[in-house]
């Protein structure tokens, strides 16, 4: 682990726990206040506020319908780690609702099954299908181990499509907060040209990608939901670099919410 890792790591935070009595939800669980929607489906929106909420994508009369999706057991295994908190980190409620979250009718989820390539050509562990093929589970078998250090997964959706939510699963079988989130969109598949970036908690710049506003979060079995405001293109890629439990990167899933561009 480099200096400048070990200072975001540890000189930046001050001491404060994340109690294992709120984190221990059972295997299984529903989300606490979620809304069924059909079996195995739970709606899913944004945390942190109150009512329904709309992507800002949606344009006025637009008719729109609730973000869907498969949410996996709430769960975290084994004893829960301390984990420390900063000016830089959302703090951590296990008892959070998150309200429905609003995108056009006739969305999909258009990641799932599509291609995936990675910075790190040869994964530690697992392949980088498991990052679109619908399994969010928690444990062995459902995800990606990546080298240590900044690395990517880009997701090619195969033609030009309009975002609205971008949903997206690191590791939930512990508490972990992963550093240096950034997620982009681009027509080129080189990220050269035509980038937008939706998403990115990287406060020091570390990272390279800019200066990032968001804040980093406790990864949980709702995953991140990122607003991406009706952003168009081909290709979306997900940076990370290491966790609080370690530099190597994982990923479970990644769901595109949206349709094709007509």
């Amino acid at each position: 682990m480099n200096a400048q890792r070990r200072w975001k790591m540890a000189a930046a935070f001050v001491t404060a726990a994340i109690v294992a009595a709120g984190m221990a939800v059972a295997p299984g669980a529903a989300e606490p206040g979620a809304v069924e929607s059909g079996p195995a489906e739970q709606s899913t929106g944004l945390r942190a506020r109150k009512g329904p909420v709309t992507s800002h994508g949606v344009r006025a009369g637009e008719p729109a319908k609730p973000l869907v999706t498969h949410l996996p057991s709430a769960k975290f295994i084994g004893t829960p780690r301390e984990l420390k908190s900063h000016a830089r980190l959302e703090p951590y409620d296990a008892e959070k609702v998150r309200p429905a979250f609003l995108i056009p009718e006739g969305c999909t989820n258009l990641a799932r099954g599509k291609p995936v390539t990675s910075s790190d050509t040869l994964p530690i562990i697992g392949e980088l299908e498991l990052v679109t093929d619908g399994d969010k589970r928690a444990g062995d078998g459902a995800y990606v181990e990546l080298a240590p250090g900044l690395q990517w997964v880009r997701i090619d959706l195969q033609r030009r499509c309009r975002m609205y939510g971008i949903l997206f699963w690191h590791y939930h079988a512990a508490a972990r907060v992963y550093h240096d989130v950034v997620v982009q969109v681009s027509d080129d598949p080189d990220f050269i040209d035509g980038v937008r970036t939706v998403y990115n908690n990287d406060y020091d710049n570390s990272a390279g990608l800019g200066l990032g506003r968001d804040l980093e979060y406790v990864d949980d079995y709702q995953g991140r939901l990122i607003d991406a405001g009706g952003v168009c293109g081909r290709y979306v890629r997900l940076y990370s670099a290491g966790s609080t439990d370690g530099d190597p990167n994982h990923y479970i899933e990644v769901e595109v919410h949206g349709k094709a561009v007509e």
